[in-house]
């Protein structure tokens, strides 16, 4: 990240990825401002706390004060616990209000968190196939679900930003994200038990650990625009082999390239070039068979 960015605005920054991205800023020494919600428990590597709510502009405008780049997760993460209008319109209104506010304050970098649930796929009320494999970032979508629609509508907003004001910003597709104490064990739990269970993510993920280190990575991205970026560990959660796996639940999509051994069937191209991406921390369930 270059030096002359001096401190970081990063918005959810209480959440399950909030947290780490923290972590990952003041460990390369990047002073960093948090807005959360009112309630939320303390953030210790935070220098500095704005409550409130980030489809509020005036809230916005105080976080942003002395903030030159932006790290904007703060979202409802997934269509199944609010109602559909909710869900769409916190994460859409959320998303253009800190994206305009943070062009409008002169900031010079920004990244949002878009998500593979963009495709439509996690979601949707019967399952879907995608049109082939390797999922990359031009995968045509079939959204069914609101919290898709609101991660398309996020990509527009960011796309319509750098158009608008020439302001950088990168919109990250998360996978599955987990970390090691918990949810990583439990979904490998559940992919071993039926992996089934995995089709729609296609057996995917991400330590929450390789995803912040992508996240802050992304702020200086080597050519300025706008950019959607597909992450994912570069193997399964599945002791089943990749292509076992797609021959048995996904035989009729075309398939672009061969997935030896556990290799995830989602495309890291553009994140390999953009950002170096690699991700280090690997759930081991692969490696060891099972």
């Amino acid at each position: 990240m270059p030096a002359d960015f001096s401190r970081v605005l990063v918005t959810g920054a209480a959440g399950r990825l909030g947290r780490f991205v923290v972590r990952e800023l003041a460990g390369r020494g990047i002073v960093a401002t948090g807005l959360v919600l009112p309630g939320s428990d303390p953030v210790p590597e935070l220098d500095g706390t704005v409550f409130g709510d980030a489809r509020d502009p005036a809230v916005v405008a105080t976080a942003l004060s002395e903030v030159d780049a932006v790290i904007h997760l703060a979202a409802i993460p997934s269509p199944d616990h609010d109602p559909a209008e909710v869900v769409f319109g916190v994460n859409t209104l959320a998303t253009f209000t800190v994206l305009d506010g943070a062009a409008r304050a002169g900031v010079r970098a920004a990244v949002i968190a878009s998500s593979y649930s963009v495709t439509g796929l996690p979601f949707a009320p019967t399952q879907l196939a995608p049109a082939y494999l390797p999922v990359d970032e031009k995968l045509p979508l079939q959204v069914t679900d609101p919290y898709a629609l609101s991660k398309q509508v996020d990509e527009a907003t960011a796309a319509m930003i750098w158009r608008r004001y020439r302001l950088p910003v990168v919109a990250l597709r998360y996978p599955f994200l987990g970390d090691v104490a918990s949810t990583l064990p439990a979904r490998a739990a559940v992919v071993a038990a039926d992996p089934v269970r995995g089709v729609r993510e296609l057996w995917g993920y991400l330590d929450l650990r390789d995803a912040a280190r992508a996240t802050v990575d992304a702020l200086s991205v080597p050519e300025p625009g706008y950019h959607v970026i597909g992450l994912a560990a570069p193997t399964t959660l599945s002791a089943v082999p990749t292509t076992e796996l797609l021959d048995r639940y996904l035989p009729e999509v075309p398939r672009h390239t061969e997935f030896p051994g556990w290799t995830v069937p989602i495309d890291l191209t553009v994140a390999v070039t953009l950002l170096g991406f690699r991700a280090i921390h690997r759930w081991p369930i692969a490696e060891q068979g099972g």
